[in-house]
């Protein structure tokens, strides 16, 4: 590190750099390869400026969600002008609802061709955590790519914190590729999960990097509760859902690429699958690589692992780390621009399987607001995936809220996928295939096979009047259970006359 070309800073220095109104991408993709005291400084610096009476805010993109130090402190310290792409944290969230912070939600596999095409401003700055740093500008990723190798190519100024908590073995986990831009751009080359198409590091001119912070913190990503009753059935009805599409031969007997959202039931799932006799080993072609992921690799019964990040507990990252040879075969970390682009989702067959907060009678899904105005996280890339895939798969649990809130309603309060690209919904209940279904097929498919029995009168009588229309919708009824869960706390006894 001291035979660097570049000036070794303190997170307070690094933060210098940084101007009101300028837009500043961070490297990362959730909280792995997320910078963390360069963004805690700049936090710091704008409480500062503001103490003083001058304004301080910036915009912040991102490749997806961050931790604590990044969105939660700006946050905190009124940094932050705009926000996109995705996020999970919980002071920003309510900044956002409480329309403090502006942000604009989208696929994350146009995140970065949006940037490059001057869509959302000039980038100034690029704040990109790595492993290792070269004098001839190679810089190694930690656990995240995102969108740091777009961010590097437009800023001015690149910052580097290095961080000795990952290795500078890391160096050959990532496979760092960028498509030209139109009308220039060519076909991807990816034909397998496995295959690679780019360099192992970002390569910037070695005169934009104007410091570089050493630092040894973990990544901030979370844990999740460990599977229960309730996700493991939904866990169990996926796996058996697709060991009969297998025997059916409506999946080829070698199976195909899985992408799975992140969470409990995600988890969940993936652990259904790993024990499933009848699910064969498989591969992932995926933006986020979680704990079970790690688990099944191990086992063998994940083969290989695409991804955009290493998303795991800091204890589960350095298990991977003590055994770096045997992963080095085993995991690859791609650009988000990559991990999700819908041209090869669509070429693999991938089986793409997320997370619903709600679906409705004709199998349109909200999967970013609570009652159609709360934000909770994103989209993500559950788009990317949804409409591209060979089978595209949501799960969630029938009701909410102790029974409160059914989760199959007549009408999503938000639409985020619409019936056209979601083909199976599956509940601790069952599993409603809508393939080559109308939509009073689905409806009465999703009621008798998803809804918690609690509800399923309810969702009949929605229906149940309407005599004409392709679709059987009743505007002036359509958000009748959620406004009675608005005016009573339960979206039981709705009077639907």
């Amino acid at each position: 590190m001291s035979q660097l070309p570049y000036p070794k800073l303190t997170a307070e220095e690094a933060a210098a750099f940084i101007k009101h109104g300028q837009t500043v991408g961070f490297s990362g993709f959730t909280p792995a390869g997320t910078p963390k005291a360069i963004p805690t400084a700049i936090a710091k610096r704008a409480a500062a400026e503001h103490a003083a009476g001058r304004p301080f805010k910036i915009g912040v993109v991102t490749g997806a969600s961050t931790g604590p130090s990044l969105d939660g402190e700006l946050t905190k310290a009124d940094a932050i002008s705009f926000r996109t792409p995705y996020q999970t944290n919980n002071d920003l969230r309510k900044g956002i609802n409480a329309g403090k912070v502006s942000f604009f939600d989208m696929h994350l596999s146009q995140l970065p061709q949006n940037v490059r095409y001057g869509f959302l401003g000039k980038v100034s700055v690029a704040v990109i955590e790595a492993s290792d740093l070269t004098a001839d500008g190679e810089i190694v990723l930690t656990a995240g790519v995102g969108a740091t190798p777009t961010f590097a190519f437009l800023a001015d100024q690149i910052i580097i914190e290095l961080n000795s908590k990952h290795p500078k073995a890391l160096r050959g986990f990532h496979d760092i590729y960028q498509p030209l831009d139109p009308p220039h751009r060519r076909e991807i080359p990816i034909y397998k999960p496995s295959d690679r198409i780019g360099q192992p590091f970002v390569k910037v001119d070695p005169k934009k990097i104007v410091g570089y912070v050493e630092t040894s913190l973990e990544d901030e990503a979370r844990g999740f509760d460990a599977p229960d009753e309730l996700t493991n059935k939904i866990g169990e009805n996926v796996a058996n859902f697709l060991a009969g599409e297998i025997k059916s031969g409506r999946i080829p007997k070698e199976f195909l690429p899985i992408q799975s959202g992140v969470g409990n039931i995600a988890n969940a799932v993936l652990g259904a699958l790993g024990t499933n006799p009848d699910i064969p080993k498989f591969e992932m072609y995926t933006e986020v690589i979680q704990n079970s992921v790690i688990d099944l690799l191990r086992s063998g019964k994940i083969k290989f692992a695409s991804g955009s990040s290493l998303t795991i507990t800091p204890e589960t990252l350095q298990g991977i780390y003590d055994e770096i040879e045997f992963f080095r075969s085993r995991i690859v970390l791609r650009p988000q621009e990559i991990s999700n682009h819908p041209e090869i989702a669509r070429r693999i067959g991938i089986i793409s399987i997320n997370t619903a907060i709600e679906v409705d009678l004709f199998g349109n899904i909200n999967s970013t607001h609570v009652m159609g105005k709360q934000l909770m996280n994103g989209i993500g890339g559950s788009g990317d995936f949804t409409r591209n895939a060979y089978i595209s798969i949501f799960t969630c649990p029938s009701t909410a809220k102790d029974g409160k809130i059914s989760t199959l309603v007549p009408f999503v309060s938000h639409q985020d996928h619409n019936e056209h690209s979601v083909q199976v919904v599956i509940t601790e209940n069952g599993v409603a295939d809508l393939r080559g279904k109308s939509p009073r097929e689905r409806a009465n498919l999703l009621v008798d096979v998803c809804a918690h029995e609690s509800y399923r009168d309810e969702l009949r009588s929605y229906f149940a009047n309407v005599k004409d229309g392709q679709t059987p919708q009743t505007l002036s009824k359509a958000f009748a259970m959620h406004e009675q869960f608005l005016k009573t706390g339960s979206m039981h006894g709705v009077n639907w006359a």
